[in-house]
């Protein structure tokens, strides 16, 4: 038995192939960066833009038909939230204009929901000496 739905896996397959201008930004900064990101994941009933499963951290690119689809959007996130996922949206202008920014604040926040560096990390080698 299938634990994707075939319709689901061909639907997040369509959203790959046809992905927005700033779905395509993004993916080709973030998708060298650890922990792994994965596009257009399907949880549940609903299909994610890009997603790091590892830090359960979803994110969505809202464009112009978003403003229609609020009470949609608030289900989804809703139920990502039930299911432990951490939700980012950002809108596909914010991308545009500064995808590295965005980039930062995905990273910053897989960070966060992993628990982050360690808050004293060991020091460097630097100025010591060889014995």
């Amino acid at each position: 038995m299938r634990r994707v739905p075939e319709h689901m896996t061909a639907n997040a397959r369509a959203l790959r192939n046809g992905q927005t201008d700033a779905e395509r930004m993004i993916w080709l900064r973030i998708s060298c960066y650890r922990p792994r990101f994965t596009r257009q994941l399907v949880i549940g009933p609903y299909i994610v833009d890009l997603a790091c499963r590892s830090a359960k951290l979803a994110i969505e690119f809202d464009g112009s038909q978003h403003l229609d689809a609020q009470a949609y959007d608030e289900r989804r996130s809703l139920f990502l939230r039930e299911q432990g996922w951490t939700m980012l949206r950002f809108w596909n202008g914010d991308v545009i204009e500064n995808p590295d920014g965005v980039v930062e604040a995905i990273l910053n926040r897989a960070a966060e929901c992993l628990g982050g560096t360690h808050p004293q990390p060991l020091p460097g080698r630097e100025g010591r000496r060889k014995t």
